[in-house]
């Protein structure tokens, strides 16, 4: 650790800048950076191999950018590990999407935004600065409307408020049961919108939460089966015309069997439906995107889209393997997403993520390539653009121009130990053991996490444990 100008105490004001002895920058790893940014948390400039002639404070620890986490479902935060024992003689994504469904029935607003805090600061803790909130159980029990549309939207943008993580809030458009329109299930009432529902909601989120450094709205067609497409393209006109680079995201081809339900509708595999029926270009995400075509891995990569990638999520619900090397053969933008939460670990991703690459190709270090032969650096970099794209907001790296979110790593920890810099990234991705090795981290500016610590996490988690237990007994 260095002894220059330790980082200040949490009840002091955050610097305007950081000096870091080592620093990922979006070109690789550099030496001897200072980090500048402005009272809106944007930084200024970023210089390397300098030094520290201004008396920046110094990181404890090499510094990296904040990692978006661009799909989240922040309430089955409380239902991790509740599905891992057979509900069904052919359990699969179905049956545990009805037990979902059974959950999310018992969730009252103040039950959201307690479990949304508590999820928010795990995720600080972690090593990821903000995150897209796929947002969709909107009414109350039995879909009855609360007196204020924005009840739950707005606990969990709160919930964010406090935990001091990024928000791209992206309200779910979610009409139908099925494909060919079929009416929605019993559990799904709570889900259930339409397309005016939702932009008269953005409106009045935008006119009470105006967007800022750490907030930005989009959009989420929930998926094709839940949606008309004919209903889609004036939404977004309209979503467009508030800020023409909010993201839409959609749930696609996660399944096999909606796949085939979509071939059965209108004689199209899903993202070639989508693709048929929308404008897809660079400010849309297709989450999972598990089942593709080659034709389908083309078009997306060809798209500029982003692929939301989820893979401790995708693996726990049996949904498949992703081909990334062969997305990532065509120049396919990507990003990384917890999900269900069963797993709140950016590393955890990119791990799972280069294995399931491993046990599909069956060779090692997949995802490597001649500009990035560590295959976690050329992940992680790769996750931190396609996350920021993913999030409508300029989280692409340290870089000016983009948001100072920060994560500064634990050197102290084991897994650390004896590592040259360029195997750093090697060691957190690729190892796993005790607590994340994570120090510090900083979201536009504002210090969040201190040597590991969340001022709200104990808190918090008493909160959190009381209301499961209200809601599990």
């Amino acid at each position: 650790m260095s002894t220059e100008s330790p980082l200040p105490a949490r009840d002091v004001a955050t610097p305007s800048g950081l000096f870091a002895h080592a620093a990922l920058l979006p070109d690789g790893w550099r030496r001897d950076v200072a980090l500048h940014w402005n009272a809106a948390g944007e930084l200024t400039a970023v210089r390397a191999d300098t030094t520290n002639a201004t008396g920046l404070p110094v990181a404890r620890g090499p510094v990296l950018p904040g990692m978006p986490n661009l799909h989240s479902h922040a309430f089955q935060r409380a239902m991790a590990g509740l599905t891992e024992t057979r509900d069904h003689p052919a359990d699969s994504f179905w049956s545990w999407r009805n037990l979902m469904y059974r959950f999310a029935s018992r969730l009252q607003p103040e039950d959201l935004e307690i479990i949304a805090r508590h999820l928010y600061i795990e995720m600080l803790r972690a090593g990821y600065t903000s995150v897209c909130e796929f947002h969709y159980v909107h009414h109350a029990v039995g879909g009855h409307a609360y007196a204020n549309p924005a009840e739950h939207a707005e606990r969990v943008l709160r919930a964010a408020q406090d935990a001091g993580i990024g928000m791209t809030l992206l309200p779910v458009l979610y009409q139908y049961g099925g494909f060919g329109h079929a009416p929605p299930l019993e559990h799904q009432a709570r889900f259930v919108t339409s397309p005016d529902w939702i932009a008269e909601l953005l409106a009045r989120l935008r006119r009470s939460h105006p967007t800022h450094a750490t907030l930005q709205y989009g959009l989420a067609p929930h998926s094709l089966r839940a949606v008309a497409q004919d209903t889609l393209a004036p939404l977004i006109a309209e979503l467009r015309r508030a800020d023409a680079t909010a993201p839409v995201h959609i749930h696609i081809a996660e399944q096999e069997q909606e796949v085939d339900a979509c071939m059965a509708a209108c004689g199209l595999r899903p993202v070639e439906a989508l693709f048929a029926g929308q404008a897809v270009d660079a400010h849309w995400c297709l989450v999972h995107a598990t089942h593709m075509s080659d034709a389908e891995y083309r078009m997306t990569a060809r798209s500029g889209a982003i692929v939301g990638l989820c893979p401790t999520t995708e693996a726990n619900l049996g949904d498949g393997v992703f081909d990334a090397r062969r997305y990532f053969g065509d120049g396919g933008q990507w990003g990384i997403g917890s999900d269900s939460q069963v797993c709140v670990s950016p590393a955890a991703e990119l791990r799972l993520l280069e294995y399931g690459q491993r046990l599909l190709h069956r060779r090692r270090n997949v995802l490597s390539s001649d500009a990035a032969p560590a295959v976690a650096d050329g992940l992680y970099l790769a996750a931190v653009r396609g996350g920021a794209a993913a999030s409508g907001r300029p989280l692409a790296g340290l870089a000016t121009g983009q948001r100072a979110d920060l994560v500064i790593l634990d050197t102290t920890h084991p897994d650390f130990d004896h590592r040259p810099l360029e195997q750093l990234l090697s060691a957190m991705v690729f190892c796993e053991h005790g607590h994340p090795p994570v120090r510090d981290v900083f979201v536009a500016g504002r210090q969040v996490v201190d040597n590991g610590t969340h001022a709200l996490q104990q808190q918090a988690a008493a909160e959190y444990r009381r209301t499961l237990a209200a809601l599990l007994t």
